[in-house]
């Protein structure tokens, strides 16, 4: 019950959609423009550099605060369950993101979201996904390369740290983090599917920081 709590709770905070309402008050709907994408990638290349890093900011921090409130408020109840407890709740403020009901289930891939979860999991995801993802970012500009590869290495790491003890739980609750894990890894394959298709035939659009996404 407490995991379906989380991911409900999660959920909950994932449907505020910052790009689609920082879109609305410029008159726009972001899911008209561009790749249709409602998230940060999207939103930069449309509404420029400013308004991608408020939608990333505000991306981040939604599922953030979440997981923040699973780890603070919640965690301390279940020692035996506990950072399975975050993963469960950003994967549903993922979800929330991605998938929002009153949205026709038509929202963002997650990165942001993503971002969000690897500052509130454990801090030593937060410098290796950073140095990845900005690594292949700032030599390649292609964000879709970026998050498919961070998702890859957050399983090894999980995978890794979790058999090394870091996180002091039992293998069966090891095992279901490996699942979450590889779970939101697979869904961002799938919303990534056409990019990967741009990238094997070498049409993916880059993405740079300035006013040459405007080109």
């Amino acid at each position: 019950m407490i995991r379906l709590l989380c991911l409900a709770m999660g959920y909950a905070f994932g449907l505020f959609q910052t790009a689609y309402f920082l879109g609305k008050s410029k008159g726009i709907d972001i899911r008209t423009q561009g790749s249709g994408n409602a998230g940060t990638t999207n939103t930069l290349r449309v509404l420029g550099t400013k308004a991608g890093l408020i939608v990333f900011v505000g991306d981040v921090l939604k599922c953030f605060l979440v997981c923040m409130i699973t780890r603070f408020a919640i965690m301390p109840k279940y020692p035996d369950l506990g950072y399975l407890l975050i993963l469960y709740t950003a994967a549903g403020a993922i979800l929330g993101h991605n998938f929002p009901f009153y949205m026709n289930f038509k929202g963002g891939k997650g990165m942001a979201c993503t971002a969000g979860m690897i500052h509130a999991f454990h801090w030593t995801f937060l410098p290796v996904g950073w140095a990845v993802f900005l690594g292949i970012f700032l030599t390649t500009h292609y964000v879709s390369l970026g998050s498919l590869t961070v998702y890859v290495v957050l399983l090894l790491q999980l995978i890794i740290e979790g058999q090394l003890g870091v996180f002091g739980l039992s293998q069966p609750v090891l095992i279901e983090m490996y699942v979450i894990m590889a779970l939101l890894a697979a869904l961002c394959f799938y919303q990534h599917r056409t990019n990967i298709v741009r990238l094997a035939k070498g049409e993916e659009r880059k993405t740079y920081l300035s006013k040459k996404n405007q080109k």
